[in-house]
């Protein structure tokens, strides 16, 4: 299928959203609703036919006649059954078309949220969405075929009865406001309860994903039954939003097929006490009977048909909500250029300059301060990224792919999709069995690899799942290493090892990015004394500057800064 993402006005709504599924496939929309409307008029034609049969056949005692009818009955039937199965084969692609295109869009946005979608959305959200919420909006483009087609169906028996008696035309054309007047609250109803249970519905799908992340660790702790026991209770809560949900449902339901009998009933009623007055013809009786036994499709459709809408509004906003997440945004059509050699990179909301070829350490009493200037100088945030610059040029003019080779961010929850060894250190690059080696020593990460039957062709799990905190960390430093950037941007990648290790880490770290720009977060003296200039963070701005025996000798809030540092670290010890 011929793919083109959303416009931004496309997503203003769940119905502009709606409309955009149903354009994007219009030729097979119209074919679906024309489909589905000969098949609903269709299906008004037996019961002309069978009343020809009887008045021209029966009731003239006509024996050809009523051959003549029967054929025509019978061919009648077969077509109409062939317009059905098309009708149907057509609606499920238009399902089908619509569920993909909704699936594509939320994989094209989050592909271009990146890394920042961990910080704005949780993940049982964008699960919820990719599996619930686009079926639910792909069921209601079902209104397009047999919706169409039973408005047509309806206006044509209308006409139809007319000719027989205008009373039962008025009859009829008043029946279905009614109706809608008796569904309408429960629609409304289905709309508000919905938006609660598809809230409370992500949320819990979020707690799901964590539990499962971190089982290995509840298992190690003796946690689980107690994390068990918390879920099952909040499953409890999502069952009763369920029930309360299902309620104007079921209601639904059960008045698409009520409602359509009691006006059957009505209907026949009348006709019955016309015949029997001379009014109308015994075959006139058949035939209404035919013709309102047929409104029972239509109606319900339309019952059924709001359902699904009233559905789907629920369904669609918490897709357009997702695609209208801000990007951050790259100039791919005129891209401005880095000089070759790097140069600093400057960010003017915290006033950090990083010079290029050190090994720089960013410190902040609060990891949040110094992980945002990351994000800024990574290009991974939407607030105001347009005033960084690498080497004088913006990065915001930078192409997103040359920004991407040139720059890596490394962060502990970047993602660690299931594969071997050599594929996830490799990572998008062609891997290169002595390079990858050289990355996992650097990353002291060999240990690792030893442990794991089959070294490089050592299976990991998703997740890294079956690797420890340390482990997992390790692995991740060892990829970032291994796309050798002009600068790495690293998120306290030492954060999970002991001081050993740590130690040995940072000083491959150094020797193997010599002449690189490298920037870390971190509070640990360790690390601090290992970096060539050390930036200090207060209040989200830069308010030193030096080596790490420098700030000690020079700046009280530093030195008490590593001192509850070191004290934090020894306890944990």
């Amino acid at each position: 299928m011929t793919w083109v993402p959303p416009t931004p006005g496309d997503l203003t709504s769940p119905f502009r959203f709606l409309f955009w599924l149903t354009r994007s496939q219009s030729r097979r929309v119209a074919m679906g609703a024309t489909l589905g409307s000969c098949w609903m008029i269709g299906l008004a034609v037996p019961p002309w036919v069978l009343s020809r049969a009887v008045d021209d056949g029966l009731v003239a005692g006509d024996t050809a006649a009523l051959v003549g009818w029967a054929l025509v009955l019978l061919v009648v039937s077969v077509m109409n059954a062939l317009l059905g199965i098309a009708r149907h084969r057509t609606m499920t692609k238009i399902r089908m078309d619509a569920s993909f295109r909704s699936v594509r869009a939320t994989v094209w946005h989050t592909s271009r949220l990146g890394a920042s979608l961990a910080r704005r959305v949780s993940a049982g959200e964008v699960v919820t969405v990719g599996i619930a919420d686009v079926n639910t909006v792909a069921q209601a483009l079902t209104v397009t075929g047999p919706g169409v087609g039973a408005v047509l169906a309806y206006a044509v028996v209308a006409v139809v009865l007319f000719t027989i008696s205008p009373l039962l035309a008025a009859l009829v054309l008043g029946g279905v406001p009614l109706l809608a007047i008796a569904v309408g609250p429960f629609l409304r109803r289905i709309e508000h309860t919905g938006g609660e249970y598809r809230a409370y519905q992500g949320r819990l799908t979020t707690r799901l994903v964590d539990v499962l992340a971190g089982l290995r660790l509840l298992n190690g702790l003796g946690g689980k039954a107690f994390v068990a026991e918390r879920y099952e209770q909040q499953s409890q809560g999502l069952v009763d939003r369920g029930y309360r949900v299902a309620g104007p449902s079921s209601w639904v339901g059960a008045l698409s097929s009520g409602l359509p009998a009691l006006f059957l009933a009505a209907v026949v009623w009348l006709s019955a006490r016309m015949a029997a007055v001379g009014d109308i013809t015994i075959g006139d009786l058949v035939a209404v009977y035919g013709y309102v036994a047929v409104l029972v499709v239509p109606v319900a459709s339309f019952i059924e048909g709001g359902g699904d809408i009233a559905r789907a509004r629920v369904a669609g906003q918490r897709i357009i909500d997702l695609l209208n997440l801000p990007v951050v945004r790259h100039n791919d059509d005129d891209p401005a250029t880095i000089p070759t050699g790097c140069g600093p990179l400057a960010d003017p909301d915290s006033g950090v300059i990083v010079r290029p070829g050190v090994f720089t350490a960013l410190v902040a009493a609060r990891p949040a301060e110094a992980l945002a200037v990351i994000e800024r100088l990574g290009h991974l945030s939407t607030d105001s990224e347009a005033g960084v610059t690498w080497a004088g040029v913006r990065i915001h003019d930078v192409a997103r792919e040359e920004f991407r080779h040139r720059l890596v961010v490394a962060d502990n929850h970047a993602e660690v999709f299931a594969g071997t060894v050599r594929d996830v250190v490799a990572g998008r690059l062609e891997p290169d069995d002595d390079r990858i080696r050289a990355a996992i020593r650097t990353a002291v990460a060999e240990d690792v690899v030893e442990a794991l039957p089959g070294g490089l062709d050592a299976a990991i799990a998703a997740g890294g799942s079956d690797l420890s905190g340390g482990q997992r960390q390790r692995i991740q430093l060892a990829r970032a290493v291994y796309s050798t950037p002009d600068v790495l941007l690293a998120v306290d990648p030492t954060s999970a090892v002991d001081a050993n290790t740590e130690a040995a880490m940072i000083d491959r770290l150094r020797e193997a990015r010599r002449g690189t720009t490298t920037v870390v977060t971190t509070a640990s003296p360790l690390v601090l004394d290992r970096a060539d200039e050390v930036i200090v963070l207060i209040d989200a701005r830069a308010s030193s500057v030096g080596t790490h025996a420098e700030l000690l000798r020079s700046d009280s809030y530093y030195r008490d800064l590593v001192s509850r540092a070191q004290e934090d670290t020894e306890a944990d010890e």
